[in-house]
């Protein structure tokens, strides 16, 4: 089979597909259109060829255009761009439906299930809304000392700070000024609307001449830490040779493990506040993006778990301790609730900010271990794992330990309708489902099941 890298043509394109592309067919092969909306006819420039059953393509021009098309909100992300949004250029409720499309089709694939829901705004979102929703930033410094995102698919650095998902004057100045190259920026504006700047030594390369970090001028010294529990770059390049997946798991690797820190602006450490309770963590820390997510999460959890005085719950991959904060006060004093979570830093946090619920105990630990050893009958477990999800050892130690009430969150719809699958085949019941647009402009979707025996 020839390769079809850089070919043009025309293509009508179908159904989205989970990723933020548009499925398409053409010469026998299917082909995946980014920058396309279904039914439109576009002409796609193929950008990735392994020879196998489909290729990778950008629509580089809408010959007949979707009613739903508007024009493009993100001026960085089109063809050659970033990865960032996906579907700027439709209106906010196509892209609703889009995402909505592509849950279903998951879930009925992977799970079984075909149920009714319809992906919805963030509690409190103005529907209308697409821009100005990211309160956490993590960017990326090139060989120049300018700050970027990575191009689609690739370690290549974009020096484009326009995209609009951030809240306002997160990035002001950010590209005005020169960064230590090869380092990573982390940009955070918290519940108290004040901006910390985060620089992070380079991955493969931390140290300057003597053996020690370089201290960019006007920073403190951070904890050296950066736990970085979800990603939302796009992936590691191909070299014109194949896959470069070696490369790219120690890049990955490399980009995870603690790393010299340097606090530019603000103090490093972030306040949020979520039902009427306040933390304080690092600025590299977890948080949800979305500057409404976490109360809308912990308000549906609180709805869900059915706890009454005297109840007891599981928060597994904890962070913080959002969740678990409103289950204990449900318990009461009489209750016992225990959090898990492996960033040492996060469980330290958590622990401070809540002292005055010592029914609640938040452990640092990895969860598949800790859920192998657990013992007793939680009343209600709430699951909030990274992005690939909980899998089978974890489920099973959940549906072993016969909870009444299971609340499952997933920011990655394949991941999330395997593990409900899993959930299904232990003999529990998908009660109900809420997805929420929490990443507007992009294909990225966050889904809530509540499941029960």
């Amino acid at each position: 089979m020839s390769d079809w890298r850089g070919q043009e043509f025309e293509i009508r394109l179908g159904p989205p597909g989970h990723g933020g592309f548009c499925v398409g067919r053409h010469d026998g092969r299917v082909v995946f259109v980014r920058h396309g909306l279904p039914g439109e006819l576009v002409r796609a420039r193929v950008t990735e060829d392994r020879g196998g059953s489909f290729c990778r393509a950008d629509a580089v021009e809408i010959i007949e255009a979707s009613p739903d098309r508007v024009p493009a909100t993100c001026p960085v992300s089109g063809p050659g761009g970033a990865g960032c949004c996906d579907f700027s250029f439709a209106t906010p409720a196509a892209q609703r439906a889009l995402k909505t499309t592509v849950v279903a089709e998951q879930l009925r694939r992977l799970a079984g299930i075909e149920p009714e829901f319809a992906v919805e705004p963030i509690a409190g979102e103005d529907p209308a809304v697409t821009g100005g929703w990211r309160t956490r930033v993590r960017l990326v410094v090139d060989d120049a000392g300018r700050a970027g995102v990575h191009r689609y698919r690739s370690t290549a650095v974009l020096p484009d700070l326009r995209c609009p998902q951030p809240v306002a004057g997160a990035l002001d100045g950010i590209a005005d000024r020169a960064w230590t190259p090869g380092s990573d920026l982390v940009v955070a504006v918290d519940g108290d609307d004040v901006r910390h700047i985060v620089e992070l030594a380079a991955a493969d390369d931390t140290t300057r001449p003597g053996g020690r970090p370089a201290t960019p001028r006007g920073a403190t010294r951070g904890r050296g830490q950066h736990p970085a529990r979800r990603r939302h770059s796009g992936a590691p390049a191909r070299d014109d040779h194949g896959a470069i997946r070696d490369r790219a798991a120690a890049r990955k690797s490399a980009t995870n493990a603690p790393r010299e820190e340097w606090v530019l602006a603000g103090t490093g450490r972030a306040v949020e506040y979520v039902a009427g309770r306040r933390w304080e963590l690092a600025a590299t820390g977890f948080w949800q993006a979305h500057h409404r997510a976490a109360q809308c999460y912990s308000d549906l959890v609180a709805d869900w778990s059915g706890l009454a005085p005297g109840g007891s719950g599981w928060d597994l991959y904890s962070g913080v301790g959002v969740f678990a904060a409103r289950l204990a006060e449900q318990t009461g004093q009489t209750g016992a609730i225990a959090a898990v979570e492996s960033a040492r830093g996060a469980v330290a946090d958590g622990t401070a900010a809540l002292r005055d619920l010592p029914w609640l105990e938040l452990r640092t630990d990895r969860v598949e271990r800790w859920a192998r050893a657990a013992t007793g009958t939680p009343d209600v477990v709430v699951l909030d794992p990274p992005r690939a999800g909980a899998g089978k050892e974890v489920v099973a130690a959940v549906a072993d330990a016969d909870p009444r009430r299971i609340i499952h969150i997933g920011c990655d719809p394949a991941s999330f309708a395997r593990d409900l699958g899993l959930y299904l085949d232990a003999g529990y019941h998908l009660a109900e489902l809420r997805a929420f647009d929490a990443f507007p402009g992009t294909h990225h979707v966050e889904c809530v099941a509540l499941l029960d025996r």
